[in-house]
């Protein structure tokens, strides 16, 4: 297959990608939802080591798979991983506040690059419905946080007796092992789908779209 100026073919499969993310996240959602610590230093370190993690993968991902614009929005996606997930990790008592902030900055931005590099190639790649819902399911996050009261505390009681207190930081720690468990499962689900396809077409094709 021949490789002109608007046409570019991967040099690797692109499966091994939302296979290893996929990986991440999961290890991100389980360690959320077996601790019992829901507090904002918990909150942090797991989405330091989850963020930073992801770039990783971004950045071979560039390197490797993306090409063209491609290649620089997933690169931008990967700079923003890890400045956020280093700051998450430098600063693990950062406090609620700043776990709100930096999470929200992160998924808001991340969440449109990834949405927009899956619709710019939604008609390329069968991985673009892999991006354009992780972006969406990414900047929805985003919302989520951003609108979370930082001085939310509801006391509850339950059955035989039981009292608690839903905080802010139990929902905001909650929701980001619920964000990471959905991502975590549609990625081994778009992984598999695109290995599979790979198989009957192992050449992929990615025509570069004009320049704006």
């Amino acid at each position: 297959m021949s490789v002109t100026k608007d046409n570019a073919v991967r040099s690797a499969p692109y499966w091994p990608v939302p296979l290893s993310r996929s990986i991440i996240a999961l290890a991100a959602a389980a360690v959320i939802t077996f601790a019992q610590d829901h507090s904002p230093r918990v909150g942090l370190v797991v989405f330091g080591l989850f963020a930073v993690l992801t770039a990783i993968v971004l950045v071979v991902a560039a390197l490797r798979v993306h090409v063209g614009a491609e290649r620089v929005i997933v690169l931008l996606m990967a700079v923003v991983g890890l400045l956020a997930g280093g700051f998450a990790l430098a600063l693990p008592d950062g406090g609620l506040p700043f776990f709100l902030y930096l999470v929200s900055v992160w998924a808001a931005i991340t969440g449109f690059l990834e949405l927009y590099l899956g619709l710019r190639g939604r008609r390329r790649t069968g991985a673009a419905r892999d991006w354009m819902f992780v972006g969406a399911l990414t900047a929805l996050f985003a919302i989520v946080v951003v609108i979370l009261p930082p001085d939310l505390n509801q006391q509850f009681s339950g059955a035989q007796g039981v009292t608690g207190s839903l905080t802010a930081s139990v929902i905001a720690v909650g929701t980001l092992g619920a964000y990471a468990a959905i991502v975590g499962v549609y990625l081994v689900i778009g992984a598999l789908s695109l290995k599979w396809a790979a198989k009957s077409d192992p050449a992929e094709t990615i025509e570069e779209a004009p320049s704006a």
